[in-house]
């Protein structure tokens, strides 16, 4: 019987990017769960880790001077710095997991998400909204991993993120978490099964 997912010989790329707080890294993993065939690439960030996060498996935490020899040596495929911190999405990484057939989430800002598309760098790119800017507000204050002077910025940064959907080459709004997955997964599943037109 035919599988769904995970048929291709070399897996595809797929962009998500969202505000911080309106669910993507919970979607990625849902995904992943699901389907042995997803992998969420994990980013590279100078800045600390939080409560609850591992090593390795959110992120992996690397020193300025480490994270400036990764750039000086092209390690990444690309790489933005976002509220003081930098975030850099390891080529080798998503190199191997695709030639093992993996499609692979590499969950960045718009930042990164433009550097790859004006390098015309083969992805899918999905864009991931909140249902309104109050909801966003009351899901980062609800988080409690933040102070509210950041999450005012992060919420004027959301504003300038979502101008930037129409980049994209889908959208999604996070209204209902199981409706959003939904949507998600038909978009993967429909995107491995698309007919190529070069």
């Amino acid at each position: 019987m035919q599988k769904i997912l995970g048929t291709l010989p070399k897996g595809l790329v797929f962009i998500l990017s969202a505000p911080a707080g309106t669910g993507k890294t919970t979607l990625v993993r849902m995904l992943s769960k699901e389907f042995s065939c997803i992998y969420e690439s994990v980013s590279c960030t100078t800045r600390s880790s939080r409560p609850g996060e591992v090593e390795g498996e959110d992120y992996h935490f690397l020193s300025n001077k480490e994270f400036k020899e990764k750039i000086d040596q092209g390690d990444f495929l690309e790489h933005a710095e976002v509220f003081g911190y930098h975030y850099g999405t390891s080529k080798a990484l998503v190199e191997k997991q695709q030639a093992m057939g993996k499609h692979v989430f590499l969950v960045i800002d718009t930042q990164g998400a433009m550097q790859l598309k004006q390098k015309k760098f083969p992805a899918i790119f999905i864009f991931l909204s909140p249902p309104s800017l109050e909801e966003l507000k009351d899901r980062l204050i609800k988080r409690e991993t933040e102070a509210m002077d950041v999450i005012e910025k992060r919420l004027a940064w959301a504003k300038d993120e979502m101008i930037m959907l129409t980049n994209y080459d889908y959208h999604i709004v996070n209204d209902n978490l199981h409706t959003a997955y939904a949507i998600l997964r038909s978009i993967v599943i429909a995107e491995e099964h698309r007919v190529k037109i070069n």
